[in-house]
């Protein structure tokens, strides 16, 4: 199945009005910036917030001007967090392309960062909508909170598995809950179907980053980052915690020790991917990324009663579960 074309189908005119008002807002007369913000737009993605948003109003109700500015608003903090975020982490390539700061400097790269979150604050502002201005407000914050919590973990040599739903929570499943709930708030729904409504995105933000997670584990092109690169950076992902947590190898344990010390060699690391494997690590991450799977459907099978949305949502999250790259 196509999956990305049985998404979009019911949002094609309301995606296509996204685009345009997103690439408008990333636009500049200025040299630098100009170059700076041509080359970020050119690593657009797959869309797939925006296309929550405003499947989610949909759902709700209709796509309208708040729905397209609040979606403009959270993709360009997401863009403005994720150019920083390549400063903090070092990274010379993002989604195949050298990084803003591997392109220019670090303080081109913060400064272009800050120019683009003033410009998603720009268009939340545009909602006229408090509830959704303090939403994307706090979302700020709780990405923040996110990256901070993630590496207070690394230094921190207890291994746990509510710590790993910790991070997530406030980093990749924020984005997706902010993304539902945005989306119900602007067409309108009620209270109780806003917070079910994020509830459903929080679900599926888990479930795509442990899908991430599982493909550090393997040698792929598509994917565009080496085996084991997660812990090259000091992060212990639900394979590998599983298994340490259900074996009793201490020199397993001594290499993820190594890992959050960040003095592990690729050789340990190729051993603690290996014992991760053999442990019954994926196997574990996969039960657990079907088990929020159902707690989506439960969400698609209560709230969403239009059978193109309903296609369009279950093709949604079916695409995050089983996607390639």
């Amino acid at each position: 199945m196509d999956f990305l074309n049985v998404i979009k189908e019911p949002i094609t005119s309301e995606l296509a009005d996204f685009i345009e008002l997103f690439n408008r807002s990333l636009t500049h007369e200025d040299g630098m910036l100009s170059q700076a913000l041509t080359h970020i737009r050119q690593r657009a993605g797959k869309r797939m917030r925006p296309m929550l948003i405003l499947l989610m109003a949909r759902n709700f109700g209709r796509v309208n001007g708040q729905t397209l500015y609040a979606a403009v608003g959270l993709e360009l903090l997401h863009t403005a967090s994720l150019v920083h975020d390549d400063v903090v982490d070092e990274s010379s390539e993002r989604r195949g392309q050298a990084s803003v700061n591997a392109t220019y400097d670090n303080k081109v790269a913060v400064l272009v960062g800050d120019y683009i979150l003033s410009t998603a604050l720009l268009n939340v502002a545009k909602t006229g909508n408090q509830q959704i201005v303090e939403y994307l407000a706090e979302l700020g914050r709780t990405l923040s909170n996110g990256e901070i919590l993630q590496l207070t973990n690394i230094q921190n040599q207890e291994i746990s598995e509510e710590v790993y739903y910790q991070v997530i929570k406030q980093k990749t499943a924020a984005l997706f809950e902010a993304c539902a709930g945005i989306g119900a708030l602007s067409a309108g729904a009620s209270a109780e179907a806003v917070e079910a409504a994020k509830k459903f995105g929080q679900n599926l933000g888990i479930i795509f980053q442990i899908r991430d997670d599982i493909f550090d584990y393997y040698d792929s092109k598509e994917i565009g980052k080496p085996t084991g690169n997660d812990m090259s950076e000091g992060k212990l992902t639900l394979p590998v915690i599983y298994a340490l947590r259900n074996t009793s190898y201490e020199s397993m344990q001594k290499l993820a020790r190594k890992v959050k010390n960040g003095t592990v060699n690729p050789d340990e690391i190729a051993v603690l991917v290996d014992f991760a494997k053999q442990s019954g690590g994926i196997e574990y991450a996969e039960k657990r990324m079907w088990e929020f799977h159902e707690e989506c459907r439960k969400f698609i099978s209560s709230y969403v009663s239009d059978a193109d949305i309903h296609r369009s949502l279950q093709a949604y999250l079916d695409f995050v579960i089983e996607r390639n790259s």
